[in-house]
């Protein structure tokens, strides 16, 4: 593995096996393997950028690549129209652990309220 190289980046390459749930020319998706939610799939794009922000401004299509792809993985999963969260971890205080774009789809059971509420 060379230093450019990322888990997402492997798992995408076959390197490391994964549960795929939907992939196509541009997005990988896949279980986490740490489930937070019954469904919890994360969606990455094949290119690599750092974080929502970088690929926001570096390649608008690709981001809109990501959700329509976190869109399919609900229909996928049953949960589209019970409802889903998409969740980007941006850097490392918001809890973002691998540093390769992706979104947390989340659902199949009722969710908890966001943020830190006293």
């Amino acid at each position: 593995m060379t230093s450019a190289d990322t888990l997402f980046e492997r798992i995408i390459a076959g390197e490391i096996p994964s549960d795929v749930v939907h992939e196509d020319e541009t997005t990988f998706a896949f279980r986490d393997i740490n489930p937070q939610a019954r469904v919890h799939v994360l969606v990455v794009p094949r290119k690599r950028y750092r974080n929502v922000a970088e690929l926001t401004e570096a390649d608008p299509q690709l981001l809109a690549d990501v959700l329509r792809s976190c869109r399919r993985v609900a229909e996928i999963e049953g949960i589209a129209e019970s409802g889903y969260r998409v969740v980007f971890n941006t850097n490392a205080e918001s809890g973002q652990t691998v540093f390769h774009v992706h979104a947390h789809v989340l659902g199949g059971e009722q969710l908890g309220l966001f943020g830190r509420f006293g």
